[in-house]
């Protein structure tokens, strides 16, 4: 009777504890047939998955631990819908995994994070949100998510924030390789957005490293939203680039219309230049569900090879037609 009275008792306190844990369980499930044109074996057909907004489940939780003081975790896995395998390479959890503390501080997380400068690109930058054949990373670079990662960001004040990633490379003998740094200073006080954004990742094994600067800007009217954005890219191999981006969003009841345009202005000798037009639409059919199409196309000049992707691949070709269904909850 000690111990099943113990038990009960630990049982208790572990459901008191959690009831303290707001938890919520959340993801999306997008499906969409991709026609992909000019790829090396020819134009091809095929269902995949992600195509607007990788597919996924998570788990975010909060716990107010006092004092405006709260604890908050995320844990994101990446799946395909077409085939039920595991995404990000099959990693468990490979869209983000982490933990961390808020207030009035601001909030300082570690685990496997995305980048502030992915995070102003996807949501100041792209019109498409880094989904659809229209995403810019398929031109910009984008530097997704960090690995062994802390970010602290700042809180909001008068329109201005901030948010400053250190990725530790955790190579033995030599601390400086595989490391990864990234920021961004926000000035969003309404309609308006711009930011100002740095990446910055050692090479694994030579002593160089790629850099990239983004500067991007969103502004809203009424049910336009315009973006604009700068990006230089220098380092590992010389590599030397300029790419700009124009775009155009507009949403009105159910509809809601993408248009870009980006131009990748290689400054190296081989010239390797690019242009990506693009256009998207979806309509709601729920706040939850929504049909989407678009399609985009890259021009390649002097032996480019930047192919049209979605959220979730790559892409094989020049060029690509989307089709789908996005439902999220």
């Amino acid at each position: 009777m000690k111990h099943a009275a113990t038990a009960a008792l630990a049982l208790a306190c572990a459901a008191a504890h959690a009831q303290q844990t707001q938890v919520k369980v959340y993801g999306v499930v997008d499906a969409g047939l991709v026609a992909e044109y000019g790829t090396p074996d020819g134009n091809r057909t095929m269902l995949s998955s992600g195509v607007a907004s990788g597919s996924r489940v998570g788990f975010k939780g909060t716990e107010a631990l006092g004092g405006g003081l709260s604890a908050n975790f995320v844990l994101e896995s990446g799946f395909n819908i077409d085939t039920g395998t595991s995404g990000q390479g099959g990693t468990f959890f490979g869209r983000q995994a982490w933990v961390g503390l808020s207030g009035a501080f601001g909030s300082l997380s570690a685990g496997r994070q995305l980048s502030p400068y992915y995070k102003a690109l996807r949501d100041v930058a792209d019109p498409f949100c880094d989904g659809f054949a229209g995403q810019a990373m398929n031109i910009i670079a984008g530097n997704r998510r960090m690995d062994n990662a802390v970010v602290y960001g700042t809180p909001k004040v008068a329109g201005w924030s901030a948010e400053v990633a250190y990725g530790a490379g955790e190579v033995a003998g030599d601390a400086g390789r595989k490391r990864v740094t990234s920021g961004a200073l926000s000035y969003a006080p309404g309609a308006l957005a711009v930011v100002l954004a740095h990446h910055r990742r050692e090479d694994a094994l030579l002593p160089d490293h790629v850099s990239n600067a983004l500067l991007a800007m969103r502004y809203t009217l009424g049910a336009f939203t315009a973006h604009a954005a700068h990006v230089r890219t220098r380092g590992l191999g010389g590599a030397d680039s300029r790419d700009a981006l124009l775009g155009m969003g507009y949403a009105t009841g159910a509809h809601h219309v993408m248009l870009s345009a980006i131009r990748h202005d290689d400054r190296t000798a081989a010239r390797r230049d690019a242009r990506q037009f693009a256009v998207g639409y979806t309509y709601a059919l729920s706040r939850r569900t929504d049909l989407y199409t678009a399609y985009g196309h890259i021009g390649n000049d002097n032996g480019a090879d930047f192919k049209v992707g979605n959220a979730t691949d790559d892409g094989t070709g020049n060029a690509a037609l989307n089709l789908g269904l996005r439902h999220v909850f």
